[in-house]
């Protein structure tokens, strides 16, 4: 099937009567991108992005009545003419494969691959992690990631519980399945998360078998372990939660966190948890605590 491409610059208007125009015009898809390159690193997932110079991108099947479409913007917008825009016809292709060719077999640490599912792992030997790229929320090649599997890669798991809070994909806690932990959990609050990592987790056999789950299961879990890949403003509202899901003398493994956000991380966990430094990749951290005693506790 062939496409139109509709694309146009947002200027003042709001990105949400925009998107709601375009889809009651007939778009099936709508994608707001930064068109400046300033990044939003704390989005509110209640309303679509916008930066101060925003990109829509919208498409509809090829046999569409372009006229129609402005039509509609033009009567939802209430505007007498519209920002720069243009529509191109835009073939279809096989986008997992397009998308394959920037995600290929990636080794972490001394012995962890991430392999997406159309490629032999490189080292057959080593520990591969097979991911179905039409599942995966999460594949290793955000700095994010990258720094929760290198710490996995690079410590001891055996007979060890582990949680991976907010799993998307399911990669880390796969990883910490195959490298040796004792029992490992993976949480997450999508339905789409928890599928895509059931799916994973029976590509790759994990044994013992992973519990996945909604956080909502974890209520009596004491975790040696427990890696949180998210936001900081998540983060620091968890801090209670992950002491209580984090058994004393247990490591926390934060991700998801700009250099910037360092000491207020610190000092939302401080009652619970003492942190050692951080590793820096880019301008993201990844921040390991240490779960202190009960009788510590600030």
């Amino acid at each position: 099937m062939s496409w139109l491409q509709f694309e146009m610059t947002l200027g003042n208007l709001d990105a949400g009567r925009v998107e709601a125009a375009l889809l009651s015009a007939g778009a099936h898809s709508v994608t707001f991108e930064d068109a400046g390159n300033t990044p939003i690193y704390e989005p509110d997932v209640s309303q679509p992005p916008s930066w101060s110079d925003t990109r829509v991108t919208a498409l509809f099947p090829a046999d569409t009545d372009t006229s129609a479409v402005r039509a509609v913007l033009f009567a939802a917008l209430k505007l007498p003419h519209l920002p720069p825009h243009r529509i191109t016809p835009l073939a279809e292709r096989n986008w997992v494969r397009e998308w394959l060719k920037e995600f290929k077999p990636t080794r972490f640490g001394k012995r962890l691959w991430i392999c997406p599912t159309a490629y032999a792992p490189p080292d057959p030997g080593a520990v591969n992690i097979l991911l179905d790229p039409g599942l995966a929320f999460g594949t290793g090649t955000h700095a994010t990631t990258t720094l929760c599997l290198e710490w996995l890669d690079s410590t001891d798991l055996a007979g060890k519980t582990v949680i991976d809070y907010g799993c998307g994909s399911g990669i880390l806690a796969i990883a910490a399945a195959r490298l040796g932990a004792r029992r490992v959990w993976a949480a997450d609050n999508d339905p789409q998360a928890l599928a895509a990592t059931r799916e994973n987790a029976r590509r790759n056999q994990t044994t013992p078998p992973m519990e996945i789950s909604p956080p909502e299961a974890l209520a009596t879990v004491q975790a040696d372990v427990l890696l949180a890949n998210i936001l900081a403003g998540p983060l620091m509202q968890l801090a209670p939660r992950f002491a209580g899901l984090v058994k004393p003398g247990g490591v926390l493994v934060l991700s998801g966190i700009l250099v910037a956000q360092r000491e207020e991380i610190q000092s939302a966990y401080a009652p619970w948890f003492r942190f050692s430094g951080g590793v820096q990749r880019e301008e993201w951290l990844r921040m390991d605590g240490l779960r202190l005693p009960a009788s510590t506790e600030c």
